[in-house]
């Protein structure tokens, strides 16, 4: 059997496949409290999105376990080429994967506040807005796994829908606060919600093209926009 470094090949794989795992994990952690900060939102559940709060902590333990890891990787097999750009692209994505746990986790801060909210139209586009985003996350988590640099590029031009929904909240939003001031407080706070489920979207992409990077070596072109004239 081929070595490395005085290693065994599979051995390495061993270790790609764990980091990879990690990944996958830290994951379908993010995409549940997204999932859940929305319906914590719709429900006006109190109790669900402090847990969401809470659970944050176990995104934050597995992304310091995954850099934990990666960088024993890095000092004992001393990988090249693809096997390099995988084991630095675990570093990176783990990091974003944490931030997107954090949207979600600032959605459910705003719970309480929005508790005593009446119907209010836009929040009826919230969940297919956060679908979209979770879905996203979802898919460009499995192409680094898989190393599908396709796929990757498909989760980029889902990105449009979510701008789209996210300009769509903002224009109903303002016109909500300009018809009625009293409706100043809460639509302020909807504002907040939608832009971090719209920065969900915006990390998926960011991912997919460390997963691009990591599969052919090529940066991806630059991905089609929707209208930004409401993106901070």
């Amino acid at each position: 059997m081929a070595t490395t470094s005085g290693h065994t090949i599979k051995a390495f794989d061993e270790d790609l496949d764990r980091l990879r795992a990690l990944i996958s994990q830290m994951g379908g952690l993010a995409e549940h409290a997204i999932r859940e900060s929305m319906r914590c939102l719709v429900q006006r559940d109190l109790e669900g999105a402090q847990r969401i709060v809470q659970d944050d902590k176990k995104l934050d333990a597995l992304e310091m376990e995954t850099e934990r890891r990666a960088i024993q990787v890095l000092a004992l097999r001393a990988p090249m080429a693809g096997d390099l750009r995988d084991v630095v692209a675990a570093i990176k994505i783990s990091s974003v994967v944490e931030r997107i746990g954090d949207y979600a986790k600032n959605i459910a801060k705003r719970v309480p506040l929005l508790a005593n909210a009446g119907t209010i139209e836009p929040l009826s586009l919230m969940p297919e807005m956060a679908r979209i985003a979770t879905e996203m996350v979802h898919d460009v988590l499995t192409a680094f796994v898989e190393r599908d640099a396709e796929a990757a590029v498909r989760v980029c031009e889902r990105d449009r829908a979510v701008d789209d929904f996210y300009n769509s909240i903002f224009r109903t939003l303002l016109t909500f606060m300009m018809e009625n001031p009293g409706n100043i407080g809460q639509s302020t706070h909807l504002l907040f919600i939608a832009k971090n489920v719209e920065r969900v979207g915006d990390h998926a992409t960011n991912i997919a093209e460390m997963v691009y990077y990591a599969a052919t070596g090529e940066h991806l072109a630059d991905r089609p926009r929707g209208d930004d004239l409401y993106k901070a």
